[in-house]
C-alpha cells in the first residue's frame, strides 16, 4: 500500500471515521488489540486538533514497513493559525481552546516517532508513527524516506506510484506518473514500479527496461535516482515531467533534468545525468499534480524536520487538485 488515505476532517463527526478508518487498517495490517487501541487514541486526537486548533484540514495514513516492523503513519496537515511556541503546546494542560489540553503530550507518548512544523498564521503539520509490535525499534537506514500518493479527487485509485530500494551503499528512487488518471493510468505506473524492483542496475538501464515493458499500457513519466552514498553522487534519468531537487543545508540547490517523451511510448533519449550528493543531502521528487513554484527556503526549519512532514506541508500548499500527486522526500541521515 503506497498510496496514502486521506481523510478530510471539518467538524466533529468525521472524526468517529477517521478512527473507524484507521482501526481497520491496523486490523488489517496485523496489529494486535493493544497497539489497535493506540492507534485509535492518536488518530481520534489529531482529528480532534484539526477541528478545534486548525480549522479543519486532513488527516493522511500510510504503511509504513521495515523488514518484519509494520506501522502506520499518521499526518495531519491544517492551514490554521499555527502555534506560537510548539513545545509548551506539548505540555500537558496546555490549551488554547477550552479543552483539556492533553491531546499533543498523548499523542507523543503513544507514538514511536512524534513531530510537529509550526509557522504561525500558515498552519500546522504533525507526524507520529505507530508500530504493530511497539518492542520493535526500526533501526535508522542511510536515508530517511516520507511520502505522499493520493488520487485525483473522484478517483478511486492514484495513477501515480514510487518505489524505493535502500541498502548501506547504494540507494535508488523512483517516481512514475501514468498518463491520464483511473485505473489504466495506475497500471502503467505499476508496471514501472514492477520493473524498478526486478532490475538492481543503474537509472538508464532502469528506465530503457521500462520503456520497452510499458510498450502496451497508455505510458508513463518516470524518474529515477541513485544515490551513491560512497562517491557522494547522485545518478539521475528521467522522462517526462518528475521534477527533482537536491537540497543541502550548505550547499546551493541542483535541478535535476529530465528529457521529453513518455515512457512506453516516445522517447528520444534516455541519458543519466550526475550531480554531487552531501552528507546532510535533500532529495525531492514529485509528479506535476504538485505546483512546481515552491520554494523550500520559505519554511524556516522544515528541512530539518522528518521527510514527511517535508513532503506533507509541500502537498498542503502546493497540490494542484486537479490531478493525482506524489511527493517524494528523501533525506540523508547525516542531516
Amino acid at each position: 500500500m503506497r498510496e496514502s488515505v486521506a481523510i478530510t476532517i471539518t467538524e466533529s463527526s468525521q472524526t468517529g471515521e477517521a478512527r473507524r478508518v484507521a482501526i481497520a487498517l491496523a486490523t488489517r495490517l496485523g496489529f494486535q488489540e493493544t497497539q489497535r487501541g493506540k492507534v485509535g487514541i492518536v488518530v481520534t486526537e489529531v482529528a480532534n486538533n484539526l477541528i478545534q486548533h486548525g480549522q479543519g484540514g486532513v488527516l493522511l495514513l500510510r504503511l509504513l514497513e521495515h523488514d518484519s516492523a509494520i506501522g502506520i503513519e499518521v499526518l495531519s496537515l491544517d492551514k490554521g493559525q499555527g502555534m506560537v511556541d510548539v513545545d509548551e503546546c506539548l505540555q500537558d494542560g496546555f490549551s488554547t481552546a477550552g479543552t483539556l489540553g492533553n491531546g499533543l503530550g498523548a499523542i507523543s507518548r503513544l507514538s514511536g516517532l512524534f513531530e510537529i512544523y509550526s509557522i504561525r498564521n500558515q498552519g500546522t503539520a504533525l507526524l507520529a508513527h505507530l508500530w504493530s509490535d511497539s518492542a520493535l525499534h526500526p533501526p535508522q537506514e542511510t536515508l530517511e524516506i516520507g511520502a505522499i500518493c493520493l488520487p485525483k479527487r473522484g478517483e478511486d485509485v492514484s495513477g501515480d506510484a514510487w518505489a524505493y530500494q535502500i541498502d548501506r551503499c547504494r540507494s535508488l528512487l523512483l517516481v512514475a506518473d501514468g498518463l491520464g488518471h483511473g485505473p489504466a493510468a495506475a497500471t502503467a505506473a505499476s508496471q514501472a514500479v514492477r520493473i524498478f524492483q526486478e532490475h538492481h542496475r543503474s537509472p538508464g538501464a532502469i528506465v530503457e527496461a521500462a520503456h520497452a515493458a510499458l510498450r502496451s499500457t497508455r505510458g508513463a513519466a518516470l524518474a529515477i535516482a541513485e544515490i551513491d552514498f560512497e562517491q557522494q553522487s547522485v545518478r539521475f534519468a528521467g522522462i517526462g515531467n518528475i521534477a527533482a531537487s537536491i537540497f543541502s543545508f550548505t550547499e546551493r540547490h541542483h535541478h535535476l533534468i529530465s528529457n521529453n517523451g513518455t515512457v512506453g511510448h516516445e522517447v528520444r533519449k534516455i541519458q543519466e545525468f550526475s550531480y554531487p550528493w552531501y552528507a546532510n543531502g535533500l532529495l525531492i521528487m514529485h509528479s506535476d499534480g504538485l505546483d512546481t513554484k515552491w520554494q523550500l527556503d520559505r519554511y524556516p526549519g522544515l528541512s530539518q524536520k522528518h521527510p514527511s512532514l517535508i513532503a506533507g506541508v509541500l502537498y498542503r500548499d502546493f497540490n494542484r487538485e486537479r490531478d493525482d500527486v506524489t511527493v517524494l522526500v528523501a533525506k540523508g541521515m547525516g542531516s
